[in-house]
């Protein structure tokens, strides 16, 4: 049987540690995850259109959703990291900034504002930081920003260019960031500055362009950067130069574009370059070119936009400043805060959905798609362990034959479709879920009568569940959360609300056990927790209710109040997860929201903003690869 050796062209095959870390440090390994995604832009009336490609591949760009803002989003650019693009500034000058996850599909939301408006900005980044540079209000300033990307909030001041101007073209390695060309009022300019990211200050003279240009667009490598086309004042050109990121000196002709084009806007997978959209003097075009970085040669056709627009922002999640789009291979690892939301309510009762959902717990921002599960259903439970989620049971409704006895698995490090894992003991609704690194447990439920079962079943061996015991009562509706050795059940509706906290040794088999009581009787109330705290937040107590309370799982005894939700919320008894610092609540019922929100598990306080789901939605199965109970 032939060898499947390793393919430079897009990373597949069996690769070797020594092999990945030579094509890393050597600057050619391709990152077949790789998109570029494009905002906003002039036509020349401004949009707030974002589309995608896939570097790797050519052809026409796809639409990805809508910039926040319906108007004046053009003359501005944006740095991304590994999971973001992030937008800022606008014409005229303002100061917004938009993100996006570049691995999902949807429309921006906003990020925070910069230190001042301003219009004709550059942008770029390394993996943690985005700086935006230089600019116009509509004056010339020398202005440089910067945001820390895995979080939100308003830009900081970072520093000073040479001199005030606008529309540079700015790219970057994963230390360092270069900017050239631009308006000089009252003329173009061929400098070239530079600065290190991870610190604060002025830039330093790097030396210059081939020529004085302005709106030049801009690619690279982690070790090369390549300045593309631009404005000469009055000639629009198709030039390309290329500069060592890691020297200073002087640009080199590189090629030529396949158009003359300004204000166009690029960036990379580290080994292609794009350029995209721009002006040609007396139009905007939907253009996209490529090139190849770290050769010399013209622009090849790469495909088109979905509408022709110069002045938009240009981002991916492989560029020069994320180490040569490594990150687009790397595995998912037990402990890297990878959450799971699955199934659930659309809107109402009457939809149900398959959707899976991920996001990245560590740090914050909107929900990605991951895949669908095997049938749409409501409030199924979920249960993990470091590397595989199963959701189980879930209500289908009539037309798909009322209540499941399903369970299904994904593979957390990946991206795909359920698969089929095996089923409970017996068909219902409205059970939670729950376990260790070891089983998945889920307890209660509905038939309509109401059940004190609880199942049971090896995460890692796909299979039926078994019969683990019983619960103290009979309820659905119930709120699950553990340890590595102790499960915890809490509240639910027994007929009427409860206030019951039992606990299970997840190990053994057996029924549960009395632990203590909530704060009030309550049901649909979201579990999460870490190894040592079982935290419960919201629920019904008839009404919908903001509490958040605790308990040190290892003990017994009654909840301690912990803070409030953002808002009076119910249904979520299946949709919370943490990564054992912290908790993390997706959706439920206000009416039903697309809010995710957090806490950090080990203090106590009110939640905080995470970010949002696609939709609005209630009762989805969630899960992680490093909750509380993974935590020895």
């Amino acid at each position: 049987m032939a060898l499947n050796y390793p393919r430079l062209d897009n990373a597949s095959g069996i690769w070797t540690m020594k092999e990945v870390t030579e094509a890393v440090l050597g600057g050619y390994w391709p990152n077949a995850l790789s998109r570029g995604v494009f905002a906003g832009g002039g036509t020349p009336t401004s949009v707030n259109t974002i589309d995608y490609i896939t570097i790797v591949t050519t052809g026409d760009a796809v639409d990805f959703g809508d910039l926040s803002r319906t108007t004046s989003r053009y003359t501005y650019d944006a740095p991304s990291s590994f999971t973001r693009g992030i937008w800022g500034g606008a014409s005229p000058a303002g100061t917004d900034i938009d993100y996006v996850h570049i691995m999902s599909t949807g429309n921006g939301a906003d990020f925070g504002d910069l230190t001042q408006g301003r219009l004709n900005i550059s942008a770029t980044s390394n993996s943690t930081r985005g700086c935006f540079v230089a600019g116009s209000t509509p004056s010339n300033v020398d202005t440089i920003d910067y945001v820390n990307m895995a979080s939100i909030g308003n830009a900081v001041d970072f520093g000073d260019i040479s001199s005030a101007m606008h529309s540079r073209g700015t790219l970057s390695s994963p230390t360092r960031a270069v900017t050239g060309g631009g308006m000089k009022s009252p003329t173009s300019t061929n400098i070239i500055d530079y600065f290190e990211i991870a610190t604060t200050g002025n830039t330093t003279d790097f030396g210059d362009l081939t020529a004085a240009r302005i709106g030049p667009s801009a690619a690279s490598s982690s070790t090369r950067g390549v300045f593309q086309g631009g404005n000469t004042d009055p000639s629009y050109v198709n030039t390309m130069d290329f500069v060592e990121i890691a020297s200073t000196g002087n640009a080199i002709d590189f090629g030529d574009l396949t158009v003359v084009v300004g204000y166009a806007s690029g960036t990379s997978n580290s080994v292609r370059g794009i350029n995209q959209g721009g002006w040609s003097g007396s139009s905007a075009l939907n253009v996209i070119d490529y090139i190849t970085i770290a050769s010399n040669g013209a622009s090849i056709d790469f495909g088109d936009l979905t509408e022709a627009r110069y002045g938009n922002g240009a981002v991916s999640n492989a560029h020069g400043g994320l180490n040569d789009g490594y990150q687009g291979t790397r595995p998912i690892h037990v402990g890297s805060g990878r959450g799971i939301m699955a199934g659930g309510y659309v809107g109402d009762p009457s939809s149900k959905s398959t959707d899976i959902q991920y996001i990245n717990i560590p740090t914050a921002g909107n929900s990605a798609d991951f895949g669908d599960l095997s049938a749409a259903r409501g409030d199924p439970g979920g249960a993990g362990s470091g590397t595989r989620a199963t959701f189980a049971s879930g209500f289908k409704g009539p037309s798909g034959g009322n209540n499941s006895d399903v369970i299904d698995a994904v593979e957390i490090q990946s991206l795909g479709n359920a698969a089929d894992f095996g089923d409970l003991t017996t068909a219902r609704m409205r059970v939670s879920g729950m376990g260790n690194s070891t089983r998945g447990i889920c307890a209660g439920g509905k038939t309509p009568t109401r059940l004190n079962t609880l199942d049971y079943w090896t995460i890692a061996t796909f299979g039926n569940a078994s019969d683990f015991g019983d619960l103290t009562e009979a309820k659905d509706a119930i709120c699950c959360t553990a340890s590595s050795t102790r499960g915890l059940t809490a509240g639910g509706d027994t007929g009427s609300r409860s206030d019951v906290i039992d606990y299970i040794t997840i190990a053994s088999t057996g029924d549960a056990q009395d632990f203590g009581d909530l704060s009030a009787a309550k049901n649909q109330a979201g579990p999460t927790g870490s190894g040592t705290r079982g935290v419960f937040g919201g629920g019904y107590a008839p009404g919908k209710i903001d509490v958040i309370e605790y308990v040190t799982i290892a003990s017994t005894g009654d909840v301690t109040d912990f803070g409030d939700l953002s808002a009076a919320r119910g249904a979520m008894q299946t949709s919370s997860m943490s990564d054992a610092t912290r908790g993390v609540w997706g959706g439920g019922e206000e009416t039903t929201v697309d809010t995710i929100e957090y806490i950090t598990i080990a203090s106590t306080g009110n939640a905080v903003d995470f970010g949002n789901l696609p939709s609005v939605r209630f009762t989805v199965a969630a899960t992680s690869n490093s909750h509380g109970g993974l935590q020895s």
